[in-house]
């Protein structure tokens, strides 16, 4: 028996293969749990559908995380299909790309609102959407960055966002554990990978390159790397933690100034 087996997990942000969520989706479907897929737009149907298939899953559906209604209809057809779930993945941001760049102060009030919208709000409604079929002891988990608490070029606004996301955990744990149903709320916060979202930030080459010669290991992590983490965190294992920021970066987020032998070459 897996982690996970008997459990029933709603994944929310895989874009393709080199998505985090694609990560967790494997993991979690290793650790024997059924997995059932949200996509964001239409053009992303072409990958992620045979990427569920690969995994036995039967629920792959759209949902704009913008729009309550979407998000509505998405569970109910959730609990439709599973009857309930156990876990629910939130692994979804967005900035525009010219508010990911120059100064903070330049971004626009639509911006902030977009992103704060999209990369923050979307996480407390989903769970508000989701607690009505969500079995007891259930998990939530969403994605963050160490740009929550520094500053790091070119994140801007993201890392403003990042920051109300681990608020927002920390309030709707404090709110779940309380519920009849005692649902865990966490997030985790990985090191850079170069995925889509990634791709988008100015210096995305250079973050991972420099994140692998100052972290602790001295490498840089995998998909696979936050899926196993993700699994623990979504597992009975995990039945005491809650509100919690789990970094999975090889030690970065701990790590003091590097020397300058430590960065050459």
């Amino acid at each position: 028996m897996g982690l996970l087996t008997g459990k029933t997990a709603l994944i929310f942000g895989v874009a393709n293969e080199h998505s985090i969520a694609w990560g967790i989706a494997q993991a979690f479907a290793r650790e024997g749990a059924t997995v059932g897929f949200s996509y964001a737009i239409d053009k992303l149907e072409r990958r992620v559908r045979p990427l569920a298939e690969s995994l036995g899953s039967t629920f792959v559906e759209r949902c704009d995380l913008s729009k309550d209604d979407e998000i509505l209809a998405t569970l109910e057809k959730a609990k439709n299909h599973y009857g309930g779930i156990d876990i629910l993945v939130h692994s979804v941001a967005f900035a525009n790309r010219e508010d990911l760049s120059g100064p903070y102060y330049n971004v626009s009030r639509e911006g902030f609102r977009l992103a704060m919208d999209i990369s923050v709000y979307s996480f407390t409604a989903l769970a508000r959407a989701a607690l009505p079929i969500m079995r007891p002891n259930g998990s939530m988990l969403t994605m963050s960055y160490i740009g929550s608490v520094r500053a790091i070029n070119h994140y801007n606004v993201m890392g403003v966002a990042k920051a109300a996301l681990e608020a927002s955990v920390r309030y709707l744990a404090a709110d779940m554990g309380v519920d009849e149903k005692r649902i865990r709320v966490n997030s985790i916060s990985a090191g850079p990978i170069r995925t889509l979202a990634v791709a988008g930030i100015a210096g995305s080459r250079m973050l991972i390159s420099d994140f692998a010669k100052v972290s602790m290991l001295h490498r840089n992590i995998s998909i696979d790397e936050v899926g196993n983490s993700a699994a623990y965190l979504c597992s009975d294992l995990a039945s005491g933690v809650t509100g919690e920021i789990h970094y999975v970066d090889t030690g970065f987020s701990v790590a003091g100034f590097p020397s300058t032998e430590e960065t050459a070459g």
